[in-house]
């Protein structure tokens, strides 16, 4: 009689699919189905493979890497995991985010799906499409594969459904180079057989050739980077046997493999910087073009995404109240990294970056900061007012008149519904609710306009995984390590800082051309911005070793309990820059612990240093 497959034997990695989780396209096989059936028709094997896409997780607000790991934000509940972490109270025993398993269902879907999708009748599913399906699957394994590598560092590499008569006690982590080597040999693989562009709406949401390529340059920066290039501290990282897990020497040349690495996704031809142009505008607008990326359906700047994700609940928990939580708050340390609309940054003194008082008009575009706002947001770059809810700025998803004066106090009614985050007001640190604002600032990207999440409403868009800024910020990052005077390194970041309507480095900061150490700061800040609140900055920080330095881990926002004693919008001692955390920070957290869990299971793992 045939197994079930959803009562096969649970263990560490090799835990079976359970047909009833999340999926890809709303479809799903009746969970009770025996394996002859699920491989007899061809909705069934696509509802498997469906499935195995919902192993891809969420990296919204809901993760730690999105939301409160990094400078840029942080929880507004303080008993929530991320911020369990950042105060240190986290171990093997709680170790919190854990997605070993997670990730480890999805590989062992993925080696049970290839192994069985010819089954399906030629009738009802064709040679070509089978081995499409075989090529996603290999790169949602090297996917899983990659996301365990980023947050675990060397894991264990099962090229095979394990059988349930096997000895789990006897498969120990692999070298970080031998799972790179392994992920880089699944997306090759994977690459062979997708397409370099979907040509059907109904297809966006699987990789192509290009996601492969991605992911393959990703994992090159992430070796060349010093978390896993020669880095000292892992000196006596080795498996129970003695086998080194970490690369222990330097190797210069690794920036060249990332920089080609990238350069291959840019050489693809298929993506592109959004603009509002590709929106139906007719004139090039900054503020859409870096807005509304996140908001489209479907744009050429999308090189992987997940199509089934809460943006309701995301676009809840960013809004003010009252109609929403305030529950992601941005910090006063990711407002600063933004630059000024000259394209310069807060700390130059030819910025003309002001921190203090009213501004007393208008600023020049219409996205820009208006009268009564405070200075220290005026006349600042475009992403600047895209991606930040800051107090005195209108509500962003509120589309009517009504809608907007929900969120605004008796005395503040006017039709613009703007944010009130001093102490009294709708989102101030007195308003009822277990979720108001306490940095004085709310995360802004990736809310849409027409979204009335008074209503419990938003428009649907995809959640955007990987996408071309990212790969070019790649390039320029490692092409500046080992060829600083490339001028390439000037050519692409300034395709993106002329998307968000600022003039090139080399004119605002030529000194920087050619100059690696320098260039290194500004490619970094362009990071910072560009990729904030999409999980970047808590990997860029890791990865290069940075997340543990003090400047780091010392968090501000504004003066936000503080009584505002009636003054309301004009309460200028809320915007006092404010101590808001002092994070507890120690070396092991570079990696995630292993569950203690796991290691019970398994005993040939071997923990993560300091752990």
């Amino acid at each position: 009689m045939k197994k079930n497959i959803l009562i096969m034997a649970v263990g560490v990695w090799f835990l079976s699919a359970s047909l009833s989780s999340c999926n890809y396209l709303n479809k799903k096989p009746d969970n009770l189905l025996t394996s002859d059936l699920i491989w007899s028709t061809r909705a069934n094997a696509e509802s498997y493979l469906y499935n195995i896409y919902g192993y891809i997780v969420e990296t919204d607000g809901g993760d730690f890497s999105a939301m409160g790991a990094s400078d840029e934000s942080s929880v507004s509940i303080p008993g929530t995991n991320v911020r369990q972490m950042v105060a240190g109270n986290w171990s093997p025993v709680n170790a919190y985010f854990d997605n070993w398993d997670n990730y480890y269902r999805g590989i062992r879907s993925s080696f049970i799906f290839e192994a069985n999708i010819d089954k399906v009748p030629a009738s009802q599913l064709s040679v070509t499409l089978k081995n499409q399906y075989k090529a996603e699957s290999r790169f949602l394994r090297g996917w899983f594969y990659w996301q365990l590598i980023k947050q675990y560092g060397p894991v264990v590499k099962v090229t095979e459904a394990l059988s349930l008569n096997a000895d789990f006690n006897k498969f120990p982590r692999s070298s970080f180079d031998e799972c790179k080597d392994y992920v880089n040999t699944l997306m090759d693989q994977a690459a062979a057989g997708l397409p370099a562009e979907w040509a059907t709406t109904s297809n966006y949401g699987r990789p192509t050739k290009g996601s492969c390529l991605a992911v393959k340059a990703q994992l090159a920066l992430l070796a060349a980077s010093p978390l896993w290039n020669g880095n000292p501290s892992f000196a006596s990282f080795k498996n129970q046997d003695g086998t080194q897990l970490a690369p222990t020497v330097y190797d210069a040349n690794k920036w060249k493999i990332a920089a080609d690495a990238a350069k291959a996704v840019i050489d693809l031809g298929s993506y592109k910087l959004f603009t509002n142009l590709d929106n139906g505008g007719t004139v090039f607008d900054p503020y859409l073009s870096v807005r509304d990326l996140f908001i489209t359906n479907w744009n050429s700047e999308i090189i992987f995404s997940r199509n089934s994700w809460n943006y309701t609940g995301y676009t809840k928990c960013v809004t003010p109240g009252a109609g929403g939580y305030s529950m992601y708050n941005a910090t006063q340390n990711v407002v600063d990294a933004f630059y000024m609309n000259n394209g310069k940054t807060i700390d130059d003194p030819s910025s003309g970056y002001i921190a203090s008082n009213f501004a007393q008009s208008n600023g020049g575009k219409y996205w820009e900061h208006k009268k009564g706002q405070w200075n220290m947001y005026a006349n600042r770059e475009p992403r600047f007012y895209a991606y930040i809810q800051y107090n005195g700025r209108p509500v962003l998803p509120a589309p009517t008149v009504d809608d907007k004066n929900y969120y605004s106090s008796t005395e503040n009614i006017d039709g613009t519904g703007r944010a009130e985050f001093y102490y009294n007001g709708k989102a101030g640190a007195k308003a009822s609710g277990a979720s108001n604002n306490i940095t004085g600032y709310d995360v802004l990207k990736n809310v849409s306009p027409a979204d009335n999440i008074r209503q419990w409403t938003a428009n649907y868009r995809p959640f955007i995984l990987i996408r071309y800024a990212e790969i070019l910020l790649d390039y320029v990052e490692a092409l500046n390590e080992y060829d600083p005077s490339n001028q390439n390194i000037v050519l692409y970041l300034d395709q993106i800082r002329s998307r968000a309507g600022l003039p090139g480095i080399e004119t605002v900061y030529p000194g920087a051309v050619g100059n690696k150490d320098l260039m290194r700061k500004y490619i970094l800040r362009e990071r910072q911005v560009e990729l904030c609140f999409e999980s970047d900055r808590y990997y860029t920080l890791i990865r290069r070793l940075l997340l543990g330095a003090d400047e780091n881990q010392t968090i501000y926002g504004l003066n936000v309990n503080t009584d505002d004693q009636g003054q309301g919008f004009s309460f200028g001692a809320l915007y006092n820059k404010t101590l808001f955390q002092k994070r507890v920070w120690n070396n092991k957290m570079y990696l995630f612990p292993i569950s203690q869990y796991q290691l019970d299971r398994d005993r040939a793992l071997v923990q993560n240093p300091g752990w």
